[in-house]
């Protein structure tokens, strides 16, 4: 199955759980062994392999046991300043993001229409 941006975050969460548990196999590892080797309990794995929710160290440690930390350093590429923001920070790496300007404000008050 291919991933995309209209899965729910359900199904997403279990085709990550899917791939990552074709990898353990294709490895010849069993869960214990992989649980061991990852440095998290064999539920844990479980829950990530069935597509449950996990804390992001977890997968992390997954990841690194099964060889797949590049696959998070192509999906998140590092982004560098784009040449216009060096010339207009002067070098500085941009910190923040304010909110538009040109923001349209509403021309009256909002209510809730049953004032008199």
């Amino acid at each position: 199955m291919n991933i995309d941006s209209m899965m729910s975050d359900n199904a997403l969460l279990l085709e990550i759980g899917h791939r990552l548990s074709r990898r353990r196999v294709e490895l010849a590892l069993t869960q214990v062994d992989l649980a061991r080797e990852a440095g998290v309990a064999k539920r844990t794995l479980e829950r990530v392999e069935a597509g449950e929710s996990t804390q992001t160290t977890n997968l992390i440690r997954i990841l690194r046991s099964l060889n797949l930390l590049d696959a998070v350093t192509a999906a998140i590429p590092e982004s560098g300043p784009r040449p216009m923001d060096l010339l207009q920070l002067k070098g500085k790496e941009r910190q923040r993001v304010s909110a538009k300007k040109n923001v349209q404000q509403p021309q009256s008050r909002w209510s809730w229409g049953d004032e008199s």
